[in-house]
């Protein structure tokens, strides 16, 4: 079974940045999709971003483009995404998780980091 690792959430005032990780076997990184996901307080779980095994393919929600990069890095067997210009509405859980490709359903998830967006 995967084990995949989120890290770096935290609080951020609206219009500050943060990256968080993704660590997965390396396995994972190298032949799956990952994808983020987040689940702010009483709404559903939806996806954010996916990157594909290869990189050629990546996808953003709405919400997320022009202000979420995602990408990842073999050698350290992590997927990064990266969050500019951070909107309270952006606050919730993030989970990465990893899939076929990114048209796929979620197999595996980690456990999860909190993003806090407030002034």
């Amino acid at each position: 079974q995967a084990q995949l690792e989120e890290s770096g959430g935290g609080f951020v005032q609206p219009g500050g940045s943060l990256t968080l990780s993704c660590t997965a076997p390396e396995t994972v990184i190298d032949f799956y999709a990952v994808g983020w996901f987040r689940q702010a307080p009483g709404k559903e779980r939806e996806e954010v971003s996916c990157i594909s095994s290869s990189e050629e393919g990546t996808y953003y929600s709405d919400s997320a483009k022009g202000r979420f990069t995602i990408y990842k890095d073999n050698a350290r067997n992590t997927v990064y995404l990266r969050m500019n210009s951070l909107k309270p509405e952006d606050t919730g859980i993030y989970y990465c998780a990893s899939r076929v490709n990114c048209a796929t359903a979620p197999e595996y998830w980690g456990q999860g980091t909190q993003v806090s967006v407030s002034s």
